[in-house]
């Protein structure tokens, strides 16, 4: 390909894609932080209610008096005696005034901060009847992702991959600080969907500027390096979260930052592949000799000029018409086909994964040392799935993934409440298992779509996993009904998402369709037409002025 060839011979991998991709990549530590940091801004504290204004302690036995007692001995937290009661429990912890009339906790609630001094929970009392607004907190901001992905990658395509991640960038740092200080709930979530959307915006057009600033052999590592980013940041969210168990203090301390990678973004470099899309080839021009400079290519970036340049994307141009529309992908069989599959599997992926890590305090062990488990098996899980999916192939990896990850949910929803250790033990390997699932459906769906539509596709495909994000913190609520039953469901989808596999063609070892009849070619059992682009000679670059006059 032709801009390739370009890149390589200006450096490849030089000075300026190493700076580039390290400014790019290192904000993205603090951007995971934000996807699951709700798990301790929004931790319930062990809580039961107050007593009424006009009760007397002292004369009434102390505190116990007034609180119910449920089947394993303890407080309840949603209900009070309405006169305190001065009998003293059972021995075997059911409480021995089971007929005394209860109410709501009117006066408020008293929590314990031993391990979360002040959450988002105890601040604006999100429990009992108001339990469910601090599920739709995260809701929001997840609908913030969805939209941010919708709206920013639209703006990409057209105002620039630089101005956005700039924009993006700045509103990040402004609406996450603004959180911080919120006086009110719903200015609370106003914020966070700001900046779920801002957030969006930056996770997607930072891989997109690094991916079409390196060459095509290295793309594979600057992505993985960017799932290995997302797990340190993971980790890094739960020793600042440790040190920092004030909610509005670490709201503050993930976001600040945010103003010196705001900062840092005017010092990024336009994608030369969007401004040759625009039609700006003289900045395509000088953008590429500004980078030949800095690899230390100068008699490369001399020889380079508008000819060469013109050269060289009438060879893209070529591949590139025809180019298909989103709506092609509901007219065509074919592609209609792939779409309903791989829509079932990112639902499936993303839906799982935030019903496993936004339900840390459900597994009866410390929420930090879970957060630092969770995050540490994403390392081995990536590094296995990168092995499996370049041996065995793209389909085995990915409906193993989902079937394993499926089972440890479904068998968690059985296991006693009490057994702590082995529910944490099944939720890590389900959570490493979709963690592996993701890596591979990022993969697989790239090479499932064909060049003339695949960046839509993958864009579809993000879009439903934002779905399975937004409705995976409401079916947690159903925990209300029967405490078991969203385990049940979380593990359900996967399994049964996984059958999608079997109508998907493999792709290991195969080469990338270029156009849709590619894709109709390879569904009919056609061999596949060569990449004859592929087999184009480079374009050499022509001598400079000063070259062609001699010495």
């Amino acid at each position: 390909m032709a801009f390739n060839d370009l890149l390589k011979q200006l450096g490849g991998v030089g000075r300026f894609q190493q700076i580039q991709v390290s400014l790019v990549i290192l904000p993205l530590l603090l951007l995971s932080s934000h996807n699951t940091l709700q798990n301790f801004t929004a931790a319930i504290p062990t809580h039961h209610c107050r007593p009424p204004a006009h009760a007397n302690l002292s004369e009434d036995g102390e505190l116990e008096a007034w609180l119910p007692r449920d089947k394993q001995g303890q407080p309840e937290s949603c209900l009070r005696f309405t006169s305190p009661q001065r009998g003293p429990p059972f021995p075997n912890g059911t409480e021995a005034r089971g007929t005394a009339a209860t109410e709501p906790c009117t006066n408020g609630w008293i929590y314990s901060n031993s391990t979360f001094p002040s959450t988002i929970v105890t601040e604006w009392d999100l429990v009992c009847s108001h339990r469910a607004l601090r599920q739709l907190a995260q809701s929001l901001y997840m609908v913030g992702v969805l939209l941010g992905a919708m709206a920013f990658g639209y703006l990409a395509d057209r105002l620039g991959r630089r101005k956005v991640l700039i924009l993006n960038h700045l509103q990040t740092a402004v609406s996450a600080t603004c959180a911080a200080f919120a006086p009110t709930f719903p200015v609370y979530c106003a914020f966070r969907l700001l900046s779920g959307m801002s957030i969006a915006g930056i996770a997607l057009n930072s891989m997109t500027l690094n991916m079409e600033w390196m060459p095509i052999h290295t793309r594979a590592f600057v992505g993985t390096l960017n799932g290995y980013v997302y797990s340190l940041g993971q980790l890094l969210l739960a020793g600042l979260a440790y040190a920092v168990p004030h909610w509005r203090h670490l709201q503050l301390l993930l976001s600040v930052p945010f103003f010196a990678s705001f900062i840092c973004s005017w010092f990024f470099v336009e994608s030369a592949r969007w401004y040759s899309t625009s039609g700006r080839l003289d900045l395509t021009l000088s953008t590429l000799q500004r980078v030949a400079r800095i690899n230390g290519k100068w008699d490369e970036g001399a020889k380079l000029n508008m000819e060469v340049l013109q050269s060289s994307l009438q060879k893209e141009l070529a591949m590139g018409k025809g180019q298909a529309s989103a709506m092609e992908m509901l007219r065509c069989p074919a592609l209609r086909h792939l779409f309903l599959c791989l829509s079932m599997l990112w639902f499936a992926t993303s839906f799982a994964y935030y019903g496993l890590v936004m339900d840390l305090q459900g597994f009866g062990v410390s929420i930090y040392l879970v957060q630092v488990i969770f995050a540490a098996v994403d390392l081995p899980a990536k590094l296995v799935c990168f092995l499996v999916i370049n041996s065995l192939g793209r389909r085995p990896a990915q409906m193993a993934s989902l079937l394993l990850a499926g089972i440890c949910i479904l068998v968690n929803g059985v296991v006693p409440q009490d057994q702590s250790i082995v529910r944490t033990s099944l939720a890590v390997l389900g959570k490493g298992c979709l963690a592996s699932a993701f890596n591979c459906i990022f993969l697989y769906t790239g090479e499932l779509y064909p060049t003339t539509i695949r960046q839509t596709g993958l864009g579809m495909g993000s879009t439903m996993a934002r779905v399975g994000s937004i409705v995976s913190p409401l079916v947690t609520m159903m925990a209300e009904l029967y405490r078991p039953m969203p385990l049940f469901i979380f593990g359900t989808v996967p399994v049964v998402a996984s059958a999608a596999i079997a109508f998907l063609p493999e792709t290991l070892g195969h080469p990338l369709p270029d156009t849709v009849q590619d894709v109709e070619n390879r569904r009919r059992g056609k061999p596949q037409r060569q990449q004859q682009e592929q087999q184009k000679q480079m374009v050499p670059l022509q001598p400079s002025a000063r070259e062609k006059s001699g010495p």
